[in-house]
């Protein structure tokens, strides 16, 4: 489900944005024969593959992007001692939206001329807003770090994981399935106005429908940090749950105001809904209590291979930085950005258009970390399990899983509605 008017709202700033841009920039301007007969074009040279990222280091999402952007880094830096990809140094070109919308467009018509592909991209209202140039002109691959089910259905701009609304019908089960609620009940759902919260929200109401359940909702800005009224309208309303479409502030508002007004039931978040960090101020009791996250990969924490490898080699790299859940979806993208890399060298076609054929050749990628995805049909997720994790401090990450990856019967029936 997308949020029109913002959406329309960027999408004539993306057209500004471009105004006297050349209309004859596409894909294949420049596609030509490279070393080894491999054929190449934007963002590639004989010696390198540059990819964008934009990201927030500065907004609302800071603790994420810098996580997502540094493993992406560290994946590079392996990559390139490695040898490369089809004898080429991979390079990443990043740039800081701030979450702020006339950044993240001028970020992408800045990098755009310059990159084959974005490895990263926070912010799917922003991802939205050039989607049409995307899909009508450009045609690089995207890989958002957004999870809207309206970008689905683009054969380059590329969710990796359940969408916003599936992730949200799995938690929902999860409550059913620990008997947090039943049939009759009213489960709250504390939401950001936009495409994130707006998707999520059409998750709710499918699986409280075929639960029989009641949703109150509540819907909020990116920049509410207060969500004392939104706990007192819940706790009012009797709701014997409550769900959480939002970001880690808003997580340890709405969770720590509630404990303290003895307003005691469990809360599941989305997979951006929280930040170890988070465990580490007043509300982290709380959030360690009854609070949960659902998300499409293990958490850094975990005591499984891919987890493990990856938490020891970032905190090497980064020994000041802490770990999160952002290092794995950050290293995920970037794997399977390479992974498409790749194959698009063993058919000797690493322009755009290779790129994109070659990632839908994806059916059964296994990343790693608990979750086999499948690229092969961009109008699906590429996956529609779910893991749900709790809180834990003594775990690497802040975060343990207590479900392993799951697909409800209603997320298996559920069809998301593509943008």
């Amino acid at each position: 489900m997308k949020s029109r008017t913002y959406a329309a709202v960027l999408a004539v700033l993306a057209l500004t944005v471009t105004a006297g841009c050349s209309s004859k920039a596409t894909s294949g301007d420049s596609d030509t024969k490279g070393a080894g007969g491999v054929k190449t074009g934007k963002g590639v040279t004989d010696k390198t593959i540059t990819l964008g990222v934009l990201t927030d280091m500065t907004g609302v999402y800071a603790s994420l992007g810098k996580s997502v952007t540094q493993a992406q880094q560290l994946w590079a830096k392996q990559t390139n001692a490695a040898g490369g990809i089809c004898d080429r140094k991979i390079e990443l070109t990043v740039r800081d939206h701030g979450y702020d919308p006339q950044k993240a467009v001028a970020g992408y018509t800045e990098l755009e001329p310059k990159v084959l592909g974005f490895a990263q991209f926070i912010g799917s209202p922003f991802v939205a807003a050039v989607e049409q140039r995307i899909d009508g002109q450009h045609k690089g691959l995207v890989l958002p770090q957004a999870w809207s089910a309206s970008l689905l259905g683009s054969p380059y701009i590329r969710v990796i994981g359940a969408t916003y609304d599936i992730e949200t019908i799995n938690a929902v089960d999860y409550l059913l399935a620990e008997k947090r609620i039943a049939k009759g009940d009213k489960i709250g759902h504390v939401f950001f106005e936009g495409d994130y919260g707006e998707n999520a929200l059409a998750g709710s109401r499918y699986a409280a429908k075929q639960a029989g359940l009641t949703i109150v909702e509540q819907k909020i800005k990116p920049t509410d940090n207060d969500m004392s009224a939104q706990v007192a309208a819940l706790k009012k309303a009797g709701v014997k749950a409550v769900l959480l479409s939002a970001g880690p502030r808003q997580a340890a508002s709405l969770v720590g105001v509630a404990a303290a007004g003895g307003f005691n039931v469990p809360v599941v978040g989305n997979n951006s809904a929280f930040a170890p960090q988070l465990l580490a101020t007043p509300a982290g009791p709380a959030l360690a209590k009854d609070f949960y996250i659902a998300a499409s990969t293990l958490p850094i924490g975990a005591p499984d291979a891919g987890p493990a490898k990856l938490a020891k080699e970032y905190t090497a790299a980064y020994p000041k930085d802490g770990l999160d859940n952002g290092v794995v979806a950050g290293y995920t993208a970037a794997t399977v950005f390479g992974e498409a890399l790749k194959k698009a060298c063993d058919t000797k076609d690493l322009t755009r258009e290779g790129v994109d054929k070659a990632l839908l050749t994806l059916n059964a990628y296994e990343s790693a970390f608990g979750i086999t995805h499948d690229f092969s049909d961009p109008a699906a997720p590429s996956t529609r399990k779910s893991l749900i994790m709790k809180p834990d401090k003594s775990v690497p990450g802040g975060l343990k899983v207590v479900r392993p990856a799951t697909a409800a019967k209603a997320a298996e029936s559920y069809k998301p509605s593509a943008g």
